[in-house]
């Protein structure tokens, strides 16, 4: 048998830069089913960084994730302008979104002209008005993700792939997990498995949280005719039923589904393919000839949509780190810190605790664990 400080469960972004943080004072080990990090979520990321997406404590964790998404000299991002859109009978949601505190702080109104100026793809009439972000990107999501991967090594931690949870228990106060045909030994287990999570905390007799998986269908089609539009903005429907942006030299859309699933290697339906299209050629004036790829997979939710982040409430040493929605990557980077300083029983870190996030919004007693 062997033994560490914490055991990580899940090498996706959750659990990379979770780990990352730990690894430089504690005996980590990584574990991934998979024979890769990465094939799941983390993998097909829509790869935008937008500070007022989500609810207030994703927002929050967004914002205090910007200085490492910034880091490596811009290695992890690049600009990318981005509006949220509102037709005139969805002013009410747009005025409310607006009103946010913190997304005032970090948005401009934008008229329709003004909208159909910075994205001219939009179709004259159809938009009314818009918010546009002061600070959004677009992310390499594989040289962040490899980055953690590479400190959790540096540091004298391990990645394990193959290396499934089938079973565990917890007595003399270690963890004891069966995996990869081995026997392995932590006082602390983190549970970064994503849409697995309930799966991992059940095979270690665990009362799961509730967490559901949610398919998102993503396309790639043509780019239209023409050149200028390549550097246009993400696009977002203010009641998120579509997005699309430039990906290189393409548009990626999506219909901003979310189809409960199981955990499972999340695959795209037609029909969602169809749709994200047709909302989108609703907004935008593209023809779409045909579709060059597509793509599904899963963000799961906690029941109230905010992750779980801390020590479970009866199950000794069980740390949960979870339900990162489609917000996963985006906000790993103060995700990671809070999970490793809360594990380690720090307290919330203070640029957090500036923000106004507090252990008690990701605990997850919340949900009676």
């Amino acid at each position: 048998m062997t033994e560490y400080d914490v055991i990580v469960v899940g090498a996706g972004m959750a659990g990379a830069s979770l780990a990352a943080e730990l690894a430089a004072g504690t005996k980590v080990l990584v574990l991934e089913q998979e024979d890769a990090p990465g094939r799941h979520a983390t993998g097909r990321s829509a790869a935008l960084y937008s500070e007022i997406y989500g609810n207030t404590v994703i927002r929050a964790l967004t914002r205090a994730s910007r200085p490492a998404i910034l880091a490596e000299n811009g290695r992890f991002a690049r600009p990318r302008q981005c509006l949220h859109i509102a037709r005139a009978d969805q002013m009410e949601r747009l005025e409310a979104f607006a009103a946010l505190p913190d997304v005032a702080s970090a948005s401009r109104r934008m008229t329709a002209a003004e909208a159909l100026a910075a994205a001219p793809l939009l179709r004259a009439g159809y938009v009314a008005a818009a918010v546009a972000e002061l600070n959004a990107y677009d992310l390499d999501v594989d040289a962040l993700h490899q980055h953690y991967l590479r400190r959790v090594r540096a540091a004298g931690g391990t990645v394990r792939c193959n290396a499934c949870v089938t079973a565990g228990a917890f007595r003399a106060g270690l963890w004891h997990l069966e995996a990869g045909g081995e026997t392995l030994r932590a006082p602390v287990v983190v549970n970064a498995s994503g849409a697995w999570g309930d799966r991992v905390a059940a095979a270690l007799g665990v009362a799961p949280l509730g967490l559901q998986p949610k398919r998102r269908t993503v396309a790639l089609v043509p780019g239209p005719a023409g050149d200028g539009w390549s550097d246009g903005p993400a696009v977002i429907d203010i009641d998120e039923r579509f997005y699309f942006k430039p990906d290189a030299g393409r548009i990626l859309v999506s219909p901003a589904d979310e189809t409960p699933s199981a955990p499972c290697d999340a695959h795209p339906d037609d029909l969602d393919v169809a749709v994200a299209i047709d909302r989108m050629q609703a907004a935008a004036a593209l023809p779409v000839s045909r579709v060059l790829a597509s793509w599904a997979g899963l963000r799961t939710f906690t029941p109230d949509r905010t992750p779980a982040v801390g020590f479970d409430g009866v199950a000794e040493g069980f740390f949960w780190h979870v339900g990162q929605g489609g917000y996963g990557i985006q906000t790993a980077p103060a995700m990671g810190r809070l999970g490793a300083a809360l594990a380690l029983g720090r307290g919330v870190p203070s640029d957090l605790g500036d923000l106004g996030l507090a252990a008690a919004d990701v605990a997850p007693a919340r949900f009676g664990a």
